[in-house]
């Protein structure tokens, strides 16, 4: 009982996040504007405090609880009602009239798709980290694995559908389909995995050892211009990944 309402409350904490934080902020971008243009003409009055003859420092504490807890009070109702359909509908109203406005639109957007990524719980999407050679053969990115497929035959290596992010926007990103022997398997989370990306490298574990000597490409003999690639020989890497592809069902565990 205990144990589902700590989840209950952290779902209400998370998804009051999401919608907070996108909306505060593009609230605050909106206010600074305005506040610049209009900053000769008007002026905002002094803030009257309800505690007048106490002590100042028991004053700064009643401050910094009330503070502290109305925002926390405030996402938790909210993250509650975005659970809920009457809640969510109200919302839905709030968001589409948020990004009907032309710039604060696009940053409400933006700031949304970023926590999403960030904030929900990423083991229902990805699976684990991997490394993969993208764009070319020599260069690795970090992708994250979404699924696997196998061949109904088994005669075609197991495939894994995986996901190669974008930095600093881990939200955008490019889809592959590839072998399971081409990749290699990375022991960090997907919390690591996401500071890396969001800091382009700066911030996370150093993945320079994770590449084994033997993977790391000094050319050879595929080294060819693509104009000196037959047709032929294209043609017939397509029918064959074709029909590999023809008999890959999902595969639920990889």
């Amino acid at each position: 009982m205990l144990q589902k309402l700590k989840q209950d409350l952290k779902n209400d904490l998370i998804a009051g996040l999401l919608v907070v934080i996108p909306l505060a902020t593009t609230i605050w971008l909106l206010i600074t504007i305005s506040t610049w243009v209009v900053r000769l003409l008007t002026r905002f009055p002094r803030q009257l405090t309800p505690f007048e003859g106490l002590n100042p420092l028991l004053v700064d504490l009643i401050n910094l609880m009330i503070g502290l807890s109305v925002p926390l009070l405030a996402i938790l109702v909210i993250g509650l009602m975005a659970r809920n359909i009457a809640g969510r509908w109200l919302l839905d109203l709030g968001e589409r009239t948020v990004q009907s406005i032309p710039l604060a639109g696009s940053v409400y957007k933006t700031l949304q798709q970023l926590l999403q990524t960030v904030l929900q719980d990423s083991k229902t999407r990805f699976r684990r980290v991997v490394l993969v050679e993208y764009p070319r053969k020599g260069i690795w990115a970090i992708a994250f694995v979404t699924g696997a497929m196998t061949a109904t035959n088994g005669l075609a290596p197991k495939m894994l559908s995986v996901f190669v992010p974008t930095t600093p926007n881990p939200t955008s990103g490019w889809y592959a389909v590839v072998p399971e022997t081409d990749v290699i398997n990375l022991a960090i989370s997907i919390e690591d995995a996401f500071k890396v990306l969001l800091s382009g490298g700066i911030v996370g574990p150093n993945l320079a050892s994770a590449v084994p000597p033997e993977r790391i490409y000094q050319g050879g003999s595929d080294d060819r211009p693509v104009a000196q690639i037959s047709l032929s020989q294209v043609n017939q890497n397509l029918v064959e990944a074709e029909m590999q592809l023809s008999v890959l069902p999902l595969d639920e565990d990889c």
